[in-house]
C-alpha cells in the first residue's frame, strides 16, 4: 500500500517545483472531492425521487437513470486521484514482507510505473472518445439524448489526474532516493 497524502510532503524540502505540484494536485484532490461528495447526494435524490414519481404518479423519468449515472461516472473516476494520493487503492503486499527494502522500493517503482503507464493509455483513449463524441455530436439512445462527451470528459479528466498522481508518486519516491 502507498503512503498516505501527508507522508510525500514530509520528505520533501519545503520548497520547490516538486512541493508545490504535490500540494497542488492535493488542492485539487479536495476539491473535487466536495464537489464528488455532492455528485453522489444529487444522484441519490435523483433517482429517489423517480422511484417516487413512478411508484405514486405513474410518471415515466427517462432521464434520471442518464443523469444519475453521469453523475456516479464522474465522482467514480475524478476521485481516483485523490483515492491514490491516500494509498487506498487494492494492493497486494505478500511479497514486501519477503523481499529486501531496497528490492521493495524497486517493486513500488516499477508498480507505479506499470499503473502510470495503463491509466496514461486509459486517459488517452477516452480523450480520443471524447472528441469523438464531440466532433460526432453523438448522444445516448435515449430520448432525452445528452451529449456522450460529458461521461468521456469526465472519464479522460480522471484517469489524467490519476495518471499525473501516479507521476507524481514516482518523482517523491526518486525524490527521496536521491536524498
Amino acid at each position: 500500500m502507498t503512503e498516505p497524502a501527508e507522508v510525500p510532503v514530509k520528505g520533501l524540502p519545503a520548497s520547490g517545483r516538486l512541493t508545490s505540484m504535490v500540494r497542488g494536485l492535493a488542492s485539487l484532490n479536495r476539491v473535487i472531492l466536495m464537489a464528488s461528495m455532492g455528485a453522489l447526494v444529487l444522484a441519490a435524490l435523483i433517482l429517489s425521487t423517480g422511484v417516487v414519481l413512478r411508484y405514486f404518479f405513474q410518471t415515466a423519468t427517462d432521464w434520471q437513470d442518464e443523469a444519475a449515472v453521469f453523475l456516479l461516472v464522474g465522482a467514480t473516476f475524478l476521485c481516483g486521484a485523490h483515492v491514490q494520493s491516500l494509498g487506498g487503492h487494492v494492493a497486494i503486499d505478500a511479497l514486501s514482507g519477503l523481499i529486501s527494502a531496497p528490492l521493495n522500493h524497486l517493486r513500488r517503482l516499477l508498480v507505479d510505473a506499470v499503473s502510470a503507464a495503463f491509466c496514461a493509455f486509459f486517459a488517452w483513449k477516452s480523450w480520443t472518445l471524447c472528441h469523438e463524441a464531440w466532433a460526432e455530436k453523438q448522444t445516448t439512445s435515449s430520448t432525452w439524448a445528452p451529449p456522450l462527451w460529458i461521461p468521456y470528459s469526465l472519464m479522460a479528466a480522471g484517469m489524467t489526474l490519476l495518471t499525473l498522481q501516479l507521476a507524481l508518486l514516482i518523482l517523491v519516491r526518486l525524490n527521496r532516493e536521491r536524498t
